[in-house]
């Protein structure tokens, strides 16, 4: 079983903090009958003047997805913007008049965006190499990652196929996630998957509606997948109106049966031919690289991370510091992460207090850290050389990510650069904002609360706070 770290160290000291929050955000709690003791916050001015407020500052608190910000961090120092992950195809066989005399092997090097269009690509180079028929096996190489016994986690329960679940993989593929598209027209109602996997069948119960003036919103239509062995049966019940459509994301296969069933599926699309089975196995000693697909470097892959909040593209990277800098030591790569985090924080000088890392997405009940411990890192981010490329791959209030509904027509939107976190108890905002004077500050705010109706109000407030600073004097004389 994972064993989660804790980091402790003494807090910073801040000359001068306010430790009484502002008035508007006070009002707000109020308003969505909050206590004020569930939120923490901790306001910096980096570069202009103004007070530092550090509210609850050293109380370990659930950060939800502002965690991501520790990982990715981290992961740009460590690793190096320009780092990139490999998915490799080998033979152990010859080829001849386009019949590959052995097996394929498809060997994950941990990409967290080896998306369709690149497995196809890759499959595609491999047919431009003259391979037409496979005699032997697709051989599945997964031991990159030493992978972790990390708790399951399901905020809501029930519902097990949801994407945001998917755990990490050597060999992860599409996100594991297949789009399902449900559409009525002539009559009568079609279905399409993509992929299409031979392992998933569809049921199509949906009945059929006269056209209507507009298309709900929220199509009356459901999914119910009936697992039977290795196969999974989608039974799609509802209705929809003639003209209308629906469509949803699900992972259905564990990640062996997806990845084998989208090469499948890619490699009759190109008219290739694969006559052996599946299995999983190591690449052997003696086998020949056939051919080789590059992810996009490592400020792409933030970006994804940070912008929409993917947790398996976060756990795909928290395990790909732990494989990069593994020792014999560490018992699998989330511990080598979880170490090497530390270690990273005390060359910088910059221990988080009481950090408790666990994925290094947020999608966890034992990871903590505290509004002071977190406002800490931010400050040192704003000096690294790669503070562009980390503050970029935050959403952008009122027009991006996560945050793209938030703050429309005020003050701060496009001004704030923030990373959003959301569990059933946890509402939580991380990154950095400007004031009215074009300021920037780094700002924190963690409200952990049984039920936490109206704390994405009450942040936005923190914002809108952080922008009214008092208007500086600026000169008016001619030089």
């Amino acid at each position: 079983m994972l064993t989660t770290t804790t980091l402790l160290a003494a807090p910073p000291v801040w000359a001068a903090e306010r430790q009484v929050l502002p008035v508007k955000v006070q009002q707000a709690l109020r308003q969505h009958k909050l206590d004020g003791q569930a939120l923490s916050l901790v306001a910096i001015p980096l570069n202009g003047p103004g007070q530092i407020t550090a509210y609850n500052a050293d109380v370990p608190v659930n950060p939800a997805s502002t965690i991501k910000l520790v990982t990715t961090y981290a992961a740009l120092e460590l690793l190096g913007p320009a780092h990139t992950w490999t998915t490799e195809l080998y033979a152990d066989g010859p080829l001849r008049d386009g019949v590959l005399h052995g097996n394929l092997y498809l060997k994950g090097g941990g990409d967290p965006k080896l998306n369709m269009e690149r497995l196809w690509l890759l499959l595609r180079d491999l047919r431009s190499h003259g391979v037409n028929t496979i005699s032997g096996d697709l051989v599945l190489d997964r031991s990159h990652f030493l992978q972790p016994a990390l708790p399951e986690f399901d905020d809501d329960g029930g519902d097990a196929n949801r994407p945001y679940l998917v755990a990490p993989d050597s060999l992860l593929i599409n996100l594991n996630a297949q789009r399902f598209s449900v559409r009525s027209e002539g009559g009568q109602v079609h279905v399409s998957a993509e992929p299409p996997l031979d392992a998933v069948r569809i049921d199509n119960r949906v009945r059929p509606l006269p056209a209507r003036a507009t298309c709900p919103a929220w199509p009356q239509v459901s999914y119910r997948p009936v697992h039977q062995g290795d196969s999974v049966t989608l039974v799609i019940t509802g209705e929809l109106a003639q003209g209308c459509k629906a469509h949803t994301y699900l992972a259905l296969l564990d990640h062996p049966q997806y990845a084998a069933g989208t090469v499948r599926a890619i490699w009759r699309e190109l008219g290739g031919t694969l006559l052996g089975a599946n299995r999983i196995d190591r690449v052997p000693e003696d086998a020949r690289l056939l051919v080789r697909a590059e992810s996009p470097d490592l400020v792409e892959v933030i970006r994804d991370i940070n912008k929409y909040s993917n947790n398996t593209m976060a756990r795909q990277l928290f395990l790909s510091l732990g494989a990069a800098f593994r020792t014999g030591q560490d018992s699998d790569d989330a511990a080598a992460a979880q170490r090497v985090i530390r270690q990273w924080l005390e060359r910088k000088g910059l221990p988080v207090a009481r950090l408790v890392l666990e994925n290094g997405s947020g999608l966890s009940r034992s990871e903590r850290v505290t509004a002071r411990g977190l406002a800490s890192l931010l400050q040192s981010a704003w000096q690294s050389p790669f503070a562009a490329e980390f503050i970029s791959s935050m959403p952008l209030a009122a027009l991006d990510g996560t945050m793209r509904k938030r703050l429309q027509d005020t003050a701060v939107a496009g001004k704030a650069h923030i990373k959003t976190g959301t569990l059933n108890n946890v509402r939580a905002i991380a990154g950095y904002s400007r004031d009215v004077n074009g300021s920037s500050w780094a700002v924190v705010a963690i409200l952990n609360h049984p039920r936490p109706w109206g704390a994405s109000a009450v942040l936005d407030q923190v914002l809108l706070s952080i922008y009214e600073q008092p208007r500086e004097r600026r000169s008016t004389a001619r030089r």
